[in-house]
């Protein structure tokens, strides 16, 4: 059996690291976002960690019931950075948008935890912070709640989607990367239009956008069809 997360006031008694610091769950958290974009995540182990913190590798345990815990804790954490500082306009629309950017953003900043993190659902503070703002964003607007869980599920899930996929190509290697990108302009570009005639037409295009993200392309389309739905409601 897993063991009993210590409770936050008895953990604020423990001493000091050798070091000094006084360990919580956010430092500890940082921490480990920190060494994901350094090292991977198989890099975060609880021995590189207690290592990381100055701290014997069993201390973790009194605050997570495990590695699995604090990569669920590390995902709340990046929604939490996300909606610091938000407040709703009342602009449904705009609320939405500016919801889905920042958390696109704030995962897309950490590529790594992004990847262990996307698609884990933590029931913690800051995602069903996020889950609320977005429910009540929607209702406030006058959407039927059928349509409201509907229109939640497409949005959450797409944003994180994007946030996984547009993750993936930051955390690969620089050079494959590159090298990536570089095939809209070293390969696309120069197909002929006697065997591929779409691409060669739309290749100068082709070689700026796909090499950005279509998140905010997506969203906007995802909106765009919301509203058409609250319109005909």
């Amino acid at each position: 059996m897993p063991k009993p997360v210590v409770p936050e006031e008895k953990r604020r008694r423990r001493r000091p690291t050798r070091s000094g610091t006084v360990l919580s769950e956010r430092l500890i958290v940082d921490t480990a976002l920190r060494m994901l974009g350094e090292h991977g995540s198989a890099g975060l182990t609880a021995r590189r960690l207690g290592l990381a913190l100055d701290c014997d590798p069993s201390t973790l345990y009194r605050y997570f019931r495990g590695m699995d815990d604090l990569t669920l804790a590390i995902g709340d954490a990046l929604i939490g950075r996300a909606l610091r500082g938000w407040r709703p306009t009342g602009e449904w629309r705009t609320d939405l948008q500016t919801i889905g950017l920042r958390i696109h953003t704030a995962y897309v900043a950490h590529p790594q935890a992004a990847l262990l993190t996307a698609s884990r659902v933590t029931g913690r503070t800051h995602e069903l912070a996020a889950d609320e703002a977005v429910l009540d964003v929607l209702r406030t607007a006058g959407f039927p709640l059928p349509d409201t869980v509907r229109i939640y599920h497409a949005f959450i899930d797409q944003t994180l989607a994007f946030a996984a996929l547009d993750a993936a190509s930051l955390a690969l290697p620089r050079a494959a990367l590159r090298a990536d990108e570089d095939k809209w302009r070293s390969t696309y570009a120069h197909l002929p239009a006697a065997t591929h005639p779409r691409i060669a037409e739309a290749a100068p295009l082709l070689a700026t956008r796909m090499v950005t993200s279509a998140y905010p392309t997506a969203l906007e389309m995802l909106l765009d069809s919301a509203a058409a739905r609250l319109a005909a409601a």
